[in-house]
């Protein structure tokens, strides 16, 4: 699917939703697999932000068409207010944020905490990469605090080496297709797994030039500020997303401020070892890895 493709399936706010999404052919389409595209997929509305939307910015300034999931809706993130007006107000701020970041918003598909590891869940999240078609996938840490996380990782790795499968079946239907991708871990929250132990980065993006417009695309989620100040400890969860990164960035030994990232094997995803980050963002990307490694 070529880019105005993309766009005919979004509204006028750019969002993107599957459902009716119909393709008539099985046959894969390898001319059309490689565009410079990028798909965020994480678990909850703000997650992006936190983790992601800095290198999400420089990709998109450096001509890549990037594309925003949370496959949560968000509802059990209030207090306040109960599960169908919490995710209409999340859903509304993930919009907002979306378009800060200049991205494509995605409609989100399933709730807080029940984002499992399962058959429902993989074919709607692999209907979404082969509608978006992205070279890159950015998603959550293998190990990291808490199970919808891990979850969301898990699945946007099967969803990815699945995608030209043409015996396996998304939700809705859509062909499958032939062509390189590379997934991407966040570094998880805390810099630590859920066993309290450090998880460092193979990558590491210098977003010093674009944190402002990341701090701002996390000020959208302004319901999530009395959210977390209860449940999280948080002061103030915009303080909180700039001294994560800033600790990031001081991991990398040269960067102000940065988000780490960790290369899933290419083996089932690419036909090399390639490594898009790195070829996409060379003045901005420092790496601790041989560049051929697997």
């Amino acid at each position: 699917m070529q880019k105005d493709q993309v766009a005919k399936l979004a509204d006028g706010n750019g969002n993107v939703s599957l459902e009716g999404c119909l393709f008539s052919s099985p046959n894969i389409h390898p001319a059309m697999a490689n565009p410079d595209r990028v798909l965020a997929a994480f678990a909850h509305p703000d997650d992006i932000e936190f983790m992601a939307a800095g290198t999400l910015l420089l990709l998109s300034q450096a001509g890549w068409e990037t594309h925003y999931l949370n496959l949560s809706g968000g509802d059990c993130g209030s207090m306040t207010t109960g599960p169908a007006e919490t995710r209409q107000i999340r859903a509304a701020e993930g919009r907002a944020a979306a378009k800060v970041l200049g991205a494509t918003f995605h409609e989100s598909f399933t709730n807080d905490l029940l984002i499992f590891y399962d058959e429902p869940h993989l074919r709607k999240l692999a209907a979404v990469i082969r509608q978006v078609r992205p070279r890159i996938v950015l998603t959550h840490a293998p190990a990291d605090y808490m199970e919808d996380h891990m979850n969301t990782a898990r699945l946007a790795v099967t969803a990815a080496f699945s995608r030209g499968m043409p015996n396996f079946s998304t939700d809705p239907p859509l062909p499958p297709y032939d062509g390189d991708i590379t997934v991407y871990h966040a570094l998880p929250h805390g810099l630590c797994d859920g066993l309290r132990q450090p998880v460092s980065s193979d990558l590491y993006v210098d977003i010093t030039s674009v944190q402002p417009i990341k701090r701002q695309a996390l000020a959208a989620h302004a319901s999530q500020k009395a959210w977390l100040d209860a449940t999280q400890g948080m002061d103030s969860y915009l303080d909180a997303g700039d001294a994560m990164a800033r600790e990031v960035g001081r991991l990398s030994g040269r960067f102000q401020y940065a988000e780490g990232w960790q290369r899933h094997s290419h083996l089932g995803f690419s036909t090399t070892p390639g490594n898009p980050l790195v070829e996409a963002l060379p003045a901005a990307l420092l790496q601790h890895q041989p560049a051929d490694s697997l």
